[in-house]
């Protein structure tokens, strides 16, 4: 009986219990992860139900969505039942619902402590596995201008060239700049080297009249700030 339950197919299922059924029932606050990740991928195969395959994804990746929005097409293949389209629709759901939080995020139109600049930037580091550095730049009021790429990089770092960066500023009549990288790496310790161009851009900025007011690392959903550290 027990092994029978097991392969039970979802059609089999307690009306309620059926994750399609469920969320027209009951709405989708109701369902869990793996529930809404079955839907997305509609079939699982002759041996697991999509909800048993969607708990094996999701356990792989430690019940992380974070962790899970990083995956490649590839990583999503290797497991059994899943092909390139589901992989596919799995990865495209993610980054929409990404983009949704980004959107909400970016509404921030002043920034005043490092936990604005945090929620403004966050979801731009979100599912990276490799480093990017990016600017927001601020008027003199602090209104935020926008954010730009600076550069991208490998896990092992990227680098931030002080001329692109400056040119940048100029170019949007900025009055201050926020400097923002992630570590992959999930530590949030900074490098000699982000310590070096933070330094060097900070007393650069101040002849310029372009003041570097925080550089900010991203890493497994925390940050830190040179700012809150008094290191700026």
């Amino acid at each position: 009986m027990e092994n029978y339950e097991q392969k039970l197919g979802i059609k089999l299922w307690a009306e309620e219990d059926r994750p399609r059924e469920k969320l027209l029932l009951h709405g989708r606050r109701h369902l869990t992860d793996a529930e809404l990740i079955a839907i997305l991928i509609g079939s699982g195969s002759r041996n697991e139900t999509a909800v048993d395959l969607s708990k094996r994804i999701l356990s792989f990746y430690d019940n992380n969505l974070t962790k899970l929005g990083k995956a490649s097409i590839l990583d999503l293949s290797r497991f059994r039942g899943i092909g390139e389209a589901k992989a596919l629709t799995i990865i495209a759901a993610l980054e929409l619902g990404l983009r949704r939080k980004e959107t909400a995020e970016e509404a921030i139109t002043h920034v005043t402590t490092s936990n604005d600049v945090y929620k403004y930037l966050h979801q731009t580091f979100a599912n990276l596995n490799h480093e990017e550095f990016w600017i927001l730049l601020l008027n003199r009021s602090n209104r935020v201008i926008g954010k730009f790429l600076i550069s991208k990089g490998g896990q092992a770092g990227t680098v931030a060239d002080p001329k692109i960066i400056f040119k940048t500023a100029l170019e949007n009549n900025a009055a201050n700049i926020v400097l923002a990288h992630n570590h992959p790496s999930g530590s949030l310790k900074p490098s000699e080297s982000d310590d070096k161009l933070t330094r060097d851009m900070v007393a650069s900025g101040n002849l310029l009249s372009l003041y570097v007011v925080d550089h900010l690392i991203f890493a497994n959903n925390r940050y830190y700030s040179y700012r809150d550290e008094d290191l700026i």
